[in-house]
């Protein structure tokens, strides 16, 4: 996110750095990196050493959720999966859960398409592993995170003005615009959705795009292991189809296509969610009103590939 969240101090974010995971740390800053959570740089005598996150608990994640997807990321790095960043643990923290991860010394891999052949290659023979691996007990599996009514209720909702703050009737207007679209989604979804349940599963990282992807001296490395889950492997095949290696990722298209929607639909049932509640019209509020303009309106995966 954008700005510190609101009521947390990071003089209480340090004093939970110090006692769960490095006595050494002396300052953490927040970072306005990252959308959906919070994070701060933990250092020590200016160097440094953890990435810090505050992830919200609700429809998301639960505390068991998240711990038992950052558990399993440790399990598997500890299996001989080098390219596993795992965070360190998960400990309650007022309304949310923090969590630590070792600072990666390293540029992100990019902010859209995978950079180069050899990046492909790379992250092929990574996922490859991945979904190979025997899955950690205790991860999370997968389910529609979207409601099979949603549409329906979406649109109940929007029946009444949403004077919520700036971006409110702006955020309406454009849900009202696409509300036969968000029918369509749900309802290929869901379909897409059944015949998932009948494919194997196996482990994901869930967003292995490349803004979670590290360049570091050792190659490529995976972080942000929360969305870990057992699924169909399409769930982390996308990057490398939108960069052109779909003969690389040797997908079944119609599990593409339904993760896709999912995406698109639970960025689209996020930002209603926001924007029917008061905000303010910060920087975050901004952007986040241009993702839900642009899920709204970007090709349908049919006609990407």
């Amino acid at each position: 996110m954008r700005e510190p969240p609101a009521g947390v101090a990071e003089a209480d974010v340090l004093a939970a750095v110090r006692a769960t995971w490095s006595s050494e740390v002396d300052a953490v800053a927040h970072l306005a990196v990252g959308f959906g959570a919070h994070h701060w740089v933990a250092s020590a005598g200016g160097r440094p050493q953890l990435f810090v996150t505050l992830d919200a608990l609700g429809a998301r994640h639960s505390f068991a959720s998240l711990s038992g997807a950052y558990a399993g990321a440790a399990a598997l790095a500890s299996s001989g999966l080098s390219f596993v960043v795992p965070t360190l643990s998960v400990v309650p923290f007022g309304d949310g859960a923090l969590s630590a991860t070792p600072w990666v010394e390293g540029e992100v891999a990019g902010r859209g398409p995978l950079a180069s052949a050899s990046d492909a290659r790379q992250s092929v023979a990574q996922l490859a592993a991945l979904h190979a691996a025997d899955p950690p007990a205790g991860i999370p599996a997968w389910a529609p995170l979207v409601p099979v009514d949603f549409a329906k209720t979406l649109l109940t909702r929007l029946d009444r003005p949403w004077d919520t703050g700036p971006f409110g009737e702006r955020a309406r207007s454009a849900l009202c615009s696409h509300a036969d679209d968000v029918a369509r989604w749900v309802s290929t979804y869901h379909r897409l959705a059944d015949e998932a349940r009948t494919l194997p599963w196996v482990p994901t990282h869930g967003e292995p795009h490349t803004r979670n992807m590290r360049r570091t001296g050792d190659g490529l490395v995976l972080v942000d292991w929360e969305s870990l889950k057992l699924a169909p492997r399409e769930r982390d095949l996308r990057t490398l189809v939108d960069s052109g290696h779909a003969d690389l990722a040797r997908a079944h298209p119609p599990m593409l296509e339904m993760f896709d929607l999912e995406w698109r639909l639970d960025e689209v049932a996020q930002y209603a969610a926001w924007f029917e509640a008061p905000h303010a019209g910060t920087a975050s509020d901004e952007v986040a009103v241009n993702g839900l303009i642009e899920e709204l309106k970007r090709p349908e995966w049919q006609h990407q590939v």
